[in-house]
Formats: structure tokens, C-alpha cells, sequence
């Protein structure tokens, strides 16, 4: 595996954690979003995750079984930066409490067996 799709992986991990952090500061997904500077965090981590998703090689993708977390995650990100105003909260807190754990845990456990 090239050296560049494990820093990307430990990137993706990173921006989660962050992520995990602004939430537990504002005490929960809607009180987050509904600060102007915890939605904007959030949904630059989620544009960050989705671009950075989609630069990972596509064996390693479907190896670790992500196809539909990288194409809905770059769907998302272009969603962020296009269209901006239109964002729908609903579905950003859905992504946050679903979608984000569930891609962590499969990050995990990639890192696990390959540092063993």
C-alpha cells in the first residue's frame, strides 16, 4: 500500500476526532449546528473528509469497502461549497451521527491489521 493512502486515512481520522470535539463542546449535533461558528467547523471537516476520500486509490477504496461512503462524502462535500446557503441541516446531522461512526470504524480497523 502506498505510503500516501495511509497519511490520507490518518487524515480522515483526524478530521473526525475534530469533528467529535466540536460537537462535545457545544454538547450535542444541534447545538453545534445551530452556531455559526460550530456549523461552519463541522461542514468544512465533512467537505475536508469528502475530498480527501475521493484522492485515496480506488483498490484500496474497495478493499476497505467505501465506495458508497467516498461517493456520498464527495457528493456532500461539492453539495458544502456549491450550494452553500442551501445546505440542509437534517441531512448534515444524519452524516454526523451515522455515517461518521460507522467510517471511523472501518478506518480503525484498516489501521489495526495493517500495524500489526
Amino acid at each position: 500500500m502506498k505510503q500516501s493512502n495511509l497519511v490520507k486515512i490518518h487524515f480522515i481520522l483526524e478530521q473526525i476526532d475534530r469533528i467529535d470535539r466540536i460537537i462535545r463542546r457545544h454538547r450535542g449535533v444541534v447545538a453545534a449546528m445551530e452556531d455559526f461558528e460550530g456549523e461552519m467547523a463541522l461542514l468544512m471537516g465533512i467537505a475536508q473528509i469528502g475530498e480527501t476520500l475521493n484522492k485515496i486509490d480506488d483498490s484500496l477504496i474497495r478493499a476497505l469497502d467505501l465506495q458508497k461512503d467516498r461517493d456520498g462524502a464527495y457528493y456532500t462535500r461539492n453539495y458544502i461549497v456549491h450550494d452553500y446557503e442551501n445546505v440542509d441541516r437534517m441531512l448534515i446531522e444524519d452524516i454526523l451521527r451515522h455515517h461518521l461512526p460507522k467510517m471511523r470504524q472501518k478506518l480503525i480497523r484498516f489501521i489495526e491489521k495493517t500495524d500489526s
